[in-house]
Order: structure tokens, then sequence, then C-alpha cells
């Protein structure tokens, strides 16, 4: 069973020149989905790109956003920081992004049905795999040097692509961690959990651990989840994420993403580099500075890039 299945073709992308610049082109990208929905507003994937001024075989970094259209605009920075390196930049718009939720979605976001989370999140992914589709058409980048960069819901749907998608060499995931019922049952903001009783999230965990292990022998394809939400849990596809490029950096008080979820994410991961910040959620980018440097120093050292 994939759910982030889907069959590739190589339709147009429409791009709007939006500025330009001595070290970027920015444009506006719109490429009709091939996972079509009931909801128009679903059926485009749209981005920004940024491309480098004279350079020939860029790497690309797909850069994805987290809940709220506030989180786009630390994508922003970091790909004009990471544009002047060198480096092509994709921030894609998901489906959660206000251009492109239907008005049935965002009344009621974020007490959405297990349906309507688990169909956003499979359009994320596939969204993600027709970026790279889109791009590896393009003579400026270098098919072979693409990473995602994720911030927190970003950062989940990153993990799983990664997983998927073996074109994806990189990974950086800000504010994310793993195990989403630990997270629902851990976390401190009220506004994202469900209310379960202690039994039956004890009773899920001991399902997810079963499963993982089934996982880890047959591979995520050939069992069957008894919870479809197991299909949109990061930590399901982290072992796919071991011994590949990946760093991790994460809030020291973080009251969406807990320390646990965090930890189970990371040794499932296979325990790459991780960082934590004094800060919040949010409140990371006031570190903004340091994140920056790290993720460039991170993507050159992992491309062979010289800056």
């Amino acid at each position: 069973m994939n759910p982030y299945y889907y069959y590739p073709d190589d339709r147009r992308a429409n791009l709007t020149l939006k500025k330009t610049t001595h070290h970027w082109v920015h444009c506006l990208v719109d490429i009709p989905d091939v996972h079509s929905t009931r909801y128009p507003e679903y059926n485009t994937v749209r981005g920004e790109y940024y491309q480098p001024q004279g350079v020939t075989d860029a790497p690309l970094v797909i850069l994805i956003h987290g809940m709220g259209d506030q989180s786009v605009i630390p994508c922003q920075f970091l790909a004009r920081h990471l544009v002047k390196k060198g480096m092509a930049c994709f921030i894609l718009y998901l489906v959660f992004h206000s251009s492109r939720l239907p008005g049935a979605i965002k009344s009621r976001l974020p007490l959405l049905t297990a349906e309507e989370w688990f169909e956003g999140y499979q359009l994320s992914v596939i969204d993600i795999r027709q970026v790279i589709d889109w791009a590896s058409r393009r003579t400026e980048i270098n098919k072979e040097q693409i990473a995602t960069f994720g911030i927190s819901l970003g950062g989940f749907v990153s993990a799983i692509a990664m997983g998927i998608d073996k074109r994806i060499k990189a990974g950086v995931f800000v504010v994310t961690g793993g195990n989403s019922e630990k997270m629902n049952w851990l976390s401190k903001a009220n506004a994202y959990r469900y209310q379960r009783a202690e039994v039956e999230y004890r009773q899920i965990q001991h399902r997810y651990t079963e499963y993982l292990a089934a996982v880890a022998e047959k591979g995520f394809e050939n069992v069957t989840p008894a919870r479809q939400s197991f299909l949109t849990d990061p930590m399901t596809f982290a072992p796919y994420l071991r011994q590949r490029p990946v760093l991790m950096l994460n809030a020291r008080w973080d009251k969406y993403i807990p320390r646990e979820a965090v930890q189970d994410f990371w040794q499932a991961c296979g325990q790459p580099p991780i960082k934590w910040f004094p800060s919040g959620h949010a409140s990371i980018w006031l570190w903004y500075p340091v994140i920056s440097h790290k993720i460039a120093d991170f993507l050159t050292s992992t491309f062979g890039m010289t800056i």
C-alpha cells in the first residue's frame, strides 16, 4: 500500500517573472497537479522558484513551510541566502497554504477529519515529487543533487517524501519529530490535540510499535496499517533515512513537538546531527542567522560545493 504513488508526466509549468537581481531570477510557478481532487484549489501545484544567475548544474533545495502562511517567510529568507551560494530553491505552497485552501477546509482548520488530514499529506508528498519531475527537466539543475527543507508540518511531509523518493539526497528538518500519537498526547498546544483516554493511547502506541517492526522487516508497502494515520507519520519512513544526509534543528521548549517525539524520530533515523535551540516552536527563528549558516554549511558539504 503506497498512497504516495502517482503517474508522472511532462505537464508544462507556467512561470511568471517576479524579480531579477544580480544573484537570482525569482518566478512564481504553477504546475497542473497529476492527482485531481474534488477541490479546484488543490489541483494546481504552486510555488516560488529562485534560479541562481550564471550557475549551471545547480543543486535544488525544495523548501516547505509549516501550518500558517507566516512560515513561508523564513523559507523566503533562506531561499535568498542559499541562492547566493549557487543553489536553486523552490518554495512549495502546501495545500494547507491559504492560496490553496478550499473554503470548506479553511473554515474548519485545524479541526479536520482523519480523511481530510490524510488527503492533505498525500497531496503534499505527491506535490514535492512533481516539483522534482519539473526540476529534473531544467538544464540549470543537477537532478542528482536535490534536498528538502521542512518546517514543522513541512518537515513531516519532507521526511515522508525523502523516505519515499530516492531522488531526494538530503533533508533538513526544523522543529520536526515523529510518533504523532505521542506528539498529540504530550503536546501542550490544545488547538492541535485530539482527546483520547489513556487506555486508547496505549493501545494505539502498541499497535504502532508492532506496525513499525513489520515495516522494518517487510517494507511499508507490504504491511497493512491498523490505522490510516500510520502512513502519515514520519516515524514510518525514518528507517529509509538512515545512512542518508539529514540535519535536525529543534526547539528545547517546543509546546507543539515534545522532546520525546523528537528523540523517537532521531533514534529511528539513525541519530543524525541534531541541534537544540533555547527557544519555543516559533521563536526558534530568533536564531535565524545561526540556523541559516548551519543549513548552508550542511548542504554545501553534502553536495561538495566550493563557495
